[in-house]
């Protein structure tokens, strides 16, 4: 346990960079050994006044680096399954943002390929499972005070959408965090659905369709909605409340600074995801590094990342279509037991 883990990152840009700075400054027991992109002004951008780092414009070449004893994939989507088939070939530990896969068939065959290997070896990046206000939410749910779940009423809006943000990624990419909260909170599966188009907002860009009203089916009944609105122009909330058969619990809400001066108080909005959930961020990391150290890996597995996918695919179709579609998922490997982790 006494030496740093070394780590290759995979993807400088927001993301990358922000867990480069991560692994630097923040999380204890390891070190950034290698940085990869296609931009190699960005990657060396990324990895200046950092000693001893191997930059690199292929991914593949960086897991080969020296001091590379594991893999974080901040890649664009697309990139992920060729840099976690290489990740498995080497045995190396990965934390693998999300999507893991953008399409399932994809992402099947990284579940398929991390089985023949015969242990987990990839944990995926649904940072909210470490989030202190969805941990309770969890544990309250978990032990049962409040009766049965019955839905989980969702929210998340962002201040804009990137450029080239496209309407089926309000569903595959915004809401699939929700679909992990869902099925991580609730311990099952999602089984079917709907996605509503009411007429788009002002502030959305010319095509897309915001805001987006998502409906989910579960296993065992439950009802979850998600309001996804990604121009909303004023701020990044996230929000979750579940509705019991005996209560209901609501989070959210506090997860900011109130500022009172001169007669008047004032909430802040956290303006990104990266300032919401920066804690949470901050535990994923660590808890990765952690399990990595003690040859362990722990979190959201490929599983996971295939459900989240198959059922994002099923959404997109439901909102090309108007229709309710059904999630058609492949039957589980034995090596992956549970969502309820």
């Amino acid at each position: 346990m006494g030496d740093l883990l070394g780590v290759a990152v995979l993807g400088a840009g927001h993301m990358g960079a922000d867990h480069i700075r991560r692994l630097d400054r923040v999380v204890s027991g390891a070190r950034v050994a290698a940085v990869a992109d296609p931009d190699p002004d960005r990657a060396e951008q990324a990895a200046a006044g950092l000693a001893g780092v191997a930059v690199h414009t292929d991914p593949v070449a960086a897991l080969d680096a020296p001091g590379v004893a594991a893999v974080l994939i901040a890649s664009p989507g697309p990139a992920h399954e060729e840099a976690l088939l290489a990740a498995f070939a080497r045995r190396l530990p990965v934390l693998c943002e999300k999507p893991m896969v953008p399409d399932s068939a994809g992402a099947l065959r990284v579940v398929e390929a991390e089985a023949r290997v015969g242990r987990r070896l990839a944990q995926i990046g649904f940072m909210r499972r470490y989030d202190a206000e969805y941990r309770r939410l969890k544990a309250l749910l978990d032990g049962g005070g409040l009766g049965r779940p019955l839905m989980l009423h969702c929210t998340h809006r962002n201040v804009s959408s990137p450029a080239g943000f496209t309407s089926a990624m309000l569903v595959n990419s915004s809401v699939s965090h929700e679909i992990d909260a869902a099925r991580w909170l609730l311990g099952q599966e999602l089984t079917a659905v709907t996605v509503l188009r009411p007429t788009p907002s002002p502030g959305a860009p010319e095509g897309l369709l915001d805001p987006q009203f998502v409906l989910f089916e579960t296993e065992r009944g439950a009802l979850v909605d998600v309001e996804v609105f990604v121009n909303c122009g004023f701020g990044y909330q996230v929000r979750c409340e579940a509705v019991c058969e005996a209560g209901s619990a609501r989070i959210g809400d506090g997860h900011t600074m109130v500022v009172t001066t001169a007669g008047t108080a004032r909430e802040e909005v956290a303006q990104d995801y990266l300032v919401r959930f920066a804690d949470a961020y901050d535990r994923e990391v660590q808890a990765w590094v952690d399990a990595a150290r003690r040859g362990e890996v722990t979190g959201p597995d490929v599983w996971d990342g295939y459900a989240a996918s198959a059922v994002a695919e099923a959404g997109v179709r439901s909102l090309e279509t108007g229709r309710r579609v059904a999630v058609d998922l492949a039957p589980r490997p034995e090596l992956y037991a549970s969502v309820s982790r």
